[in-house]
């Protein structure tokens, strides 16, 4: 089925305010891009259990998401490239590629948990407004570097 480009816009927009909300420990402005019964899954070299973890619900997503950055001086969530598919009126799937930066204290300085990862994704479409039902994440790899903070 052919995607309408003010779809795809939409899409891309969610994606785009998911890591403005992440980045700014916004709880409130994460739990409006999910639908009430979202799933979101966590890998398990995220969760340390060596089985992914799915965790259900609108507001137990947005806290647990929040909380996981919580500890971290800053964290910058950088979306890449995104493949969209409309399954049907009002559902559709995709995957968007990210960098995940995770800026953390070191002894005198700051270093860089980087993640590339790619969400796995699943949408509704409810009352106009395309929402995120499902949000699986994978990681790809990651690195751990030195940074220097500008304007502190």
């Amino acid at each position: 089925m052919r995607m309408d480009s003010s779809d795809r816009v939409a899409l891309t927009d969610l994606a785009a305010r998911y890591a403005q909300a992440v980045d700014r420990r916004n709880t409130t402005a994460l739990a409006a891009l999910f639908t009430d019964d979202v799933a979101f899954v966590l890998p398990p070299a995220l969760n340390g259990t060596g089985a992914p973890t799915e965790i259900r619900g609108n507001s137990v997503v947005s806290s647990s998401v929040v909380d996981a950055v919580s500890h971290l001086h800053s964290t910058r969530h950088i979306v890449e490239q995104q493949i969209l598919d409309l399954d049907g009126p009002t559902t559709a799937h995709g995957e968007a590629y990210c960098s995940a930066h995770h800026i953390y204290p070191r002894g005198e300085g700051h270093r860089d948990n980087r993640i590339e990862i790619r969400y796995q994704d699943s949408f509704e479409k409810i009352d106009g407004t395309w929402l995120f039902s499902r949000r699986e994440l994978v990681v790809d790899f990651a690195e751990d570097v030195p940074v220097i903070l500008l304007g502190q």
